[in-house]
């Protein structure tokens, strides 16, 4: 914009902001999603702008639109020429089990010859496994561990993670665990939302009683993880040799009585009707899915029960079964997408899972971007802050070293990542080996 003035012409005074991002060549916005996420065709529509640009201060994002409009209104000292590139929401993950010790690789070695996630769960091993692990570590190995493992997430475009506990399963181990992702969220570039999940598998000690294991998560750890303000929120895994309908209804229950707010492991290794739970408490979401019943679909549309699919997880099972990802987009359910990030699904990529729900769940690439941003945050109770690339939102962004935002799902087992901007500061430089840590 020009103006006239004392016979010459001048530049207007543009705003000084402290970054720009500009020329990218697809700026997927996804504006619009704040207040319910996207369901059916509605996944479809990422809000492209073309030769697209954005300005942040102070954190967040004050302005989204064509690079004329934003090079016209804003000047700033950081400019980022995002040319021939795909500009992004940061990737939400809303399911991870981020703090635990030790690895399984033989387990997996186990499944290569054909056992069974309860076969294994069974002999000892699986969570079980990592229980062990995770209790003989120390707080501040935790925290290493934990911290290591978000740079190679921050580094595939991850800006916020979901964590769970449930490595510990004493009163504890699982305070230390919850406790770990608090130091986390406090240290690290990424914002880490801690869900409590005591209720993860009955521990050894208790394979006799598992009664009066859901008796102390009931009556002890959720009262504490409250009064410390340790999760935001509470979720069980509720499966046949696990938690029954009737004991997770009742941890839920109790999580909601103390201002956790409800998820659930449902119908992952068989169909219990841990979906239809989900829809009759008012949960924020059912996780994982694999087994859910065409009835239990409808439920979850109905009650806007948001479904977290998890095609590592299911890949790592190597069964070939995975949710009915197309069914639920049919029928209104509102999808996310997370990586199940732990041992036994050892995958800190979003860009992997969104390949894998193309591949083997037959979403379009702009639905799983959707449900790995938008709808994601949403599964967090953020997507007034995240999620999307609108003004007054945290300029939390990813940039990729594609043309186009169809290379998410087509090009995979590369990471794609250019950059990555967490409240609007350069938090990862691929060229420039910029890490959030030597900022």
């Amino acid at each position: 914009m020009v103006v006239a003035g004392k016979g010459r012409r001048r530049q207007a005074k543009r705003e000084k902001a402290d970054l720009l991002i500009i020329n990218a060549n697809e700026l997927v916005t996804l504006k619009g999603s704040s207040e319910k996420p996207r369901i059916g065709k509605q996944m479809q529509d990422l809000g492209i702008i073309r030769n697209g640009g954005l300005a942040v201060k102070d954190g967040n994002i004050v302005a989204v639109g064509k690079t004329s409009e934003i090079r016209g209104r804003f000047k700033a000292e950081t400019v980022i020429n995002a040319s021939e590139k795909t500009v992004l929401p940061g990737f939400v993950d809303p399911h991870t089990h981020l703090v635990f010790a030790g690895s399984r690789e033989d387990e997996f070695q186990m499944r290569v010859k054909g056992a069974s996630y309860m076969g294994v769960l069974d002999a000892g091993g699986g969570i079980l496994k990592t229980v062990r692990e995770t209790r003989k570590a120390s707080f501040d190995q935790l925290v290493e561990h934990g911290s290591k493992a978000l740079d190679v997430i921050l580094q595939h475009g991850t800006t916020t993670v979901e964590a769970k506990s449930g490595y510990g399963l004493t009163v504890e181990d699982e305070l230390k665990s919850l406790r770990v992702m608090k130091r986390l969220n406090q240290l690290h570039a990424i914002d880490v939302i801690p869900t409590f999940m005591g209720a993860h598998t009955i521990p050894h000690e208790y394979k006799n009683n598992p009664q009066k294991y859901v008796d102390l998560v009931i009556e002890k750890m959720i009262p504490l993880v409250a009064t410390e303000n340790l999760a935001v929120f509470c979720d069980v895994f509720c499966e046949r040799g696990i938690f029954s309908l009737e004991q997770s209804r009742r941890i839920l229950i109790a999580g909601k009585d103390h201002n956790l707010k409800p998820k659930i492991h449902a119908d992952e290794m068989s169909e219990l009707g841990g979906a239809e739970l989900a829809a009759d408490i008012g949960a924020v979401s059912a996780e994982h899915l694999l087994f859910s019943s065409s009835k239990s679909i409808v439920e979850l549309a109905q009650k806007k029960v948001i479904a977290v699919l998890l095609p590592a997880a299911a890949f790592s099972l190597m069964t070939g079964k995975y949710a009915a990802a197309r069914e639920m987009v049919n029928s209104g359910v509102p999808i996310a997408l997370g990586t199940d990030f732990n041992p036994s699904c050892w995958v800190e990529s979003q860009q992997l899972v969104i390949a894998f729900a193309c591949h083997f769940m037959k979403l379009t690439s702009a639905e799983a971007i959707t449900a790995s941003t938008i709808n994601a945050a949403h599964a967090l109770c953020k997507a007034s802050e995240i999620g999307s690339l609108e003004v007054g939102k945290k300029a939390d962004v990813v940039i990729l070293e594609v043309p186009n935002h169809k290379f998410l799902g087509y090009r995979l087992g590369v990471n794609l990542v250019d950059k990555v901007v967490k409240n609007g500061r350069l938090a990862f430089d691929r060229d420039e080996k910029v890490g959030w840590n030597n900022l």
